[in-house]
């Protein structure tokens, strides 16, 4: 069995999960997690996480999904505040004109992502 650094055979369980699903991302990514945010940064965390790998949604298109009158701004720093990539998949949310816009953990890393959800995602058609 696997351990971490301090010792916990879960915790490398879970990291050897989240490593597996960067490597073939696929939907169901359910991790125990414990995140804390405002009522809305989590509506919009939630609206992301509907968007499967290998699909994206613009700000705006999010900002309707939580309602309340949101603005694509307010989704993009929603956004922002994610404090766990992956997990709660922010890299999905592009511009309105497809452009990636920006991403809290540098945009070679959003780009990356994006276009290793979009091969998977094609893979699996074929």
């Amino acid at each position: 069995m696997t351990r971490t650094r301090d010792g916990d055979p879960a915790s490398a369980e879970w990291a050897a999960r989240v490593a597996a699903f960067i490597e073939r991302p696929r939907p169901g990514l359910a991790l125990p997690l414990d995140v804390r945010g405002t009522e809305f940064q989590r509506r919009v965390w939630r609206a992301v996480s509907d968007i499967p790998p290998g699909a994206t949604a613009s700000y705006g298109e999010v900002a309707r999904r939580v309602g309340d009158a949101a603005t694509a701004q307010e989704v993009g720093q929603a956004l922002a505040a994610n404090p766990i990539a992956i997990a709660i998949p922010c890299h999905r949310v592009v511009r309105s004109n497809g452009d990636p816009g920006g991403y809290r953990w540098g945009i070679w890393r959003k780009r990356g992502l994006l276009t290793r959800e979009t091969e998977t995602a094609l893979s699996r058609r074929t």
